[in-house]
């Protein structure tokens, strides 16, 4: 363990670039991207094809922000057109075959899952990207952290392992254990950092209360988050918070892209973005212009470190605030306030209101008694319909679950201007999640 003051002295991981001015910094950018748009003209046959159909005939072509933008969107939907076409991985790549030494494909929780391959020269940045993000939480060398992942395809904590390595931390693998194993793992090894989803946290805490096990008793000094924008809805961090009695920070990032971004130790100021490492704007989604600071809109990402399977203006289709202002931790890097707010396709316009899941699970999240929940969609006379399922935790009772269905049922419609249908289930009916949880489902039409 560490005191308070050292780790303040690892608040940054490069200074340098953390705390470029704005104009520093975006000549940075271009320089970079610049560069890499070079390289990726004479031997990226997905980018080259793409930039000469829109009418680009020479990357020098590219000499300003206003040429930058110019250049067209990448969707998910191309890419996975591209690797269908011209298996197994597509043709966005930049270096022969053989230069590659890293696989891992996306989740699949949005379609047909994304093959992704890293050279040597990506995946040591993609470490580089993590040691932002584990400096800005305070991690620092001599430190533990226990990866409560699987370690399957999907990249998700693969990165990060590289990047505790990088750092100086000594890294815990949870791969392979069902959870009351990691469970126990963690009670023995006393780590001073956990990584896992959100929603896996919780559950790790569940499974404590079900044997027995306190998982305070851990001493666990922070827990980091990625994988689901929990960790930066209120209630759902507070719940986290108080479960584990350590800090909870907020992470967030892409298979297809990188680690993109960051929670920093002087919260709550937002999710920083990583803007040495990529270029981020905000569009609104059905016109591809740029929002204004502080509205919302959809993130669009490019990946500067990433030369040999980039990706180039790429719509993530996350709903997102940003905001350029200089955080109180003294870092230029903007923030996106309240992290990644959701996806834009997750919207529901029930009766002319628009609901998004994060609205609901910080209502839900504020009645500690709730173990888990589902949001179904489904459609009553032809219209949408929104009903929340609950389950509780086995010690409240009949009579006080009966209570807090009401006090959530009011609550929603309180807050939401809505009525949403709310019914409890019993203990276990729910499933768990170790990885991205779906909380949101379309059911079929009520009777």
């Amino acid at each position: 363990m560490h005191d308070t003051a050292t780790r303040q002295e690892y608040n940054y991981y490069d200074r340098r670039t953390e705390t470029m001015s704005r104009d520093e910094l975006q000549a940075f950018q271009l320089q970079k991207f610049q560069t890499m748009a070079a390289t990726l003209w004479a031997s990226n046959g997905f980018y080259r094809n793409m930039w000469q159909q829109s009418g680009i005939s020479n990357p020098r072509e590219i000499a300003s922000w206003d040429d930058f933008r110019k250049l067209p969107f990448t969707k998910k939907s191309e890419l996975v057109a591209d690797q269908a076409a011209n298996g197994p991985y597509g043709t966005n790549l930049t270096f022969p075959r053989k230069e590659y030494v890293r696989f891992h494909q996306t989740s699949g929780t949005t379609g047909k899952p994304l093959k992704w391959l890293d050279t040597r020269e990506s995946w040591d940045w993609w470490a580089k990207c993590w040691c932002h993000v584990l400096a800005g939480a305070g991690v620092q060398p001599g430190d533990t952290i226990y990866f409560a992942f699987s370690f399957g395809p999907f990249v998700g904590f693969w990165a990060a392992f590289e990047g505790a390595r990088k750092l100086g931390v000594l890294a815990i693998p949870g791969g392979g254990l069902n959870s009351e194993a990691r469970l126990n793992s963690i009670l023995e090894n006393k780590p001073d950092v956990v990584l896992c989803t959100p929603s896996y946290a919780l559950r790790l805490a569940e499974i404590g209360a079900e044997h027995g096990l306190n998982i305070k008793d851990a001493g666990v000094r922070m827990t980091i988050h990625a994988g689901e924008p929990g960790a930066s809805i209120p209630a759902t961090k507070a719940r986290i918070e108080e479960l584990w009695g350590a800090k909870c920070y907020d992470h967030c990032g892409m298979t297809e892209m990188g680690a993109t971004g960051f929670e920093c130790q002087a919260q709550p100021g937002g999710v920083h973005l990583i803007e040495s490492e990529f270029i981020f704007e905000v569009i609104n989604p059905d016109t591809g212009e740029l929002v204004n600071h502080g509205d919302e809109g959809e993130l669009v990402i490019t990946n500067l470190g990433r030369v040999g399977m980039p990706n180039i203006r790429y719509r993530t289709g996350d709903r997102v605030r940003y905001n350029p202002e200089t955080c109180a931790c003294g870092r230029t890097f903007g923030r996106l306030q309240g992290g990644i707010l959701g996806r834009v396709d997750d919207m529901i316009c029930v009766r002319g209101i628009n609901i998004f899941p994060s609205s609901l699970e910080n209502i839900i999240r504020s009645f500690s008694e709730i173990e888990e929940f589902r949001i179904e969609v489904f459609r009553r006379k032809g219209m949408e319909e929104l009903r929340v399922k609950v389950e509780f935790h086995p010690s409240c009772g009949e009579t006080k679950e009966d209570e807090l269905v009401q006090e959530l049922f009011t609550k929603l419609r309180n807050q939401l201007a809505l009525r949403v249908d709310v019914e409890k289930v019993a203990p276990g009916y729910l499933p768990r999640f170790e990885l991205k949880a779906k909380r949101l489902v379309r059911v079929e039409e009520a009777v």
